[in-house]
């Protein structure tokens, strides 16, 4: 299966979460990342898939979820490295400078994630959705100071324009604690 786009649909009712991800997985060939309730009580349902699926399973949540829909998104040509980062699967070798984005929500962290990674030459070391951090997320991503920099200002274009950017960091000689901690 072409893995190249990724979607997510977020509801306002746990209840509603659950109908929205059964209907996206029946209506297209598409696979599950993640389907879970976050803090304050909604829900989130993310896929992945090729673009047509993609848009047809959001698209097919967004009819279901109804009035309860707060957000969604698609994005075609996702960065193949988005999808490891959000599983917890990246294999980093060597980190350098320690790059943080933090947003008020989810789906702000994934497109400020892809848009990072598609900026620079840098590494996703894990994309953090929600889970223990009341419903926001975060990126860390890692290489070389200048590079960094600049992933870290491209994401967070991505999101301010939205007003979700909490805040960000570049670390540029990080801990031999912290490293371990990433690790």
């Amino acid at each position: 299966m072409v893995r190249n786009a990724i979607g997510m649909v977020e509801v306002n009712s746990v209840a509603r979460g659950f109908e929205v991800c059964d209907a996206m997985m029946k209506v297209a060939a598409v696979d599950l990342i993640e389907s879970f309730s976050i803090c304050p009580g909604k829900y989130i349902v993310l896929v992945m898939g090729d673009v047509a699926s993609v848009q047809s399973s959001v698209a097919k949540g967004k009819e279901v979820g109804k009035e309860t829909v707060m957000d969604s998104f698609v994005i075609p040509n996702v960065h193949a490295d988005v999808f490891p980062a959000i599983m917890g699967t990246t294999i980093i070798k060597e980190l350098k400078a320690i790059g943080v984005i933090e947003a008020f929500s989810v789906s702000a962290i994934i497109l400020a994630a892809d848009a990072a990674v598609k900026a620079a030459k840098i590494e996703l070391i894990e994309i953090r959705l929600a889970k223990g951090l009341a419903g926001k997320g975060f990126v860390t991503l890692t290489g070389e100071v200048d590079a960094v920099k600049s992933a870290i200002d491209a994401g967070c274009r991505e999101i301010e324009k939205e007003g979700l950017l909490v805040n960000r960091t570049v670390i540029p000689k990080p801990h031999e604690a912290l490293r371990k901690a990433l690790l």
